[in-house]
């Protein structure tokens, strides 16, 4: 289930990932399959080969991406999650969501 985000901040993910642009979008979550994960970020881009190449600069398997049109997205969650936040400057995120 998600929760803490605002219709405007998924909207302008939508409008970045249907203009193939590499978009971040951090949200409450909870999922019995996932213990102690309290938040994922989407990381979604309508330009597959763009957003597999995110994945292997960031060492993450492209195997993984939820291939759904119109918004193709790959789920970080976890210790890895907080650090390519980090690395790419999306501070305001991990604070945000305690991560």
């Amino acid at each position: 289930m998600a929760f803490g985000i605002k219709r405007q901040e998924l909207t302008a993910w939508k409008e970045q990932v249907a203009r193939g642009e590499i978009a971040y979008l951090t949200h409450f979550w909870i999922d019995s399959r996932f213990p102690g994960i309290t938040s994922v970020t989407k990381v979604g881009c309508a330009d597959l080969d763009r957003l597999e190449q995110w994945c292997r600069e960031h060492g993450l398997d492209p195997r993984y991406i939820h291939r759904r049109q119109p918004f193709p997205h790959f789920d970080l969650m976890g210790s890895r999650q907080k650090d390519i936040l980090i690395q790419e400057g999306l501070n305001d995120h991990v604070s945000h969501f305690h991560l």
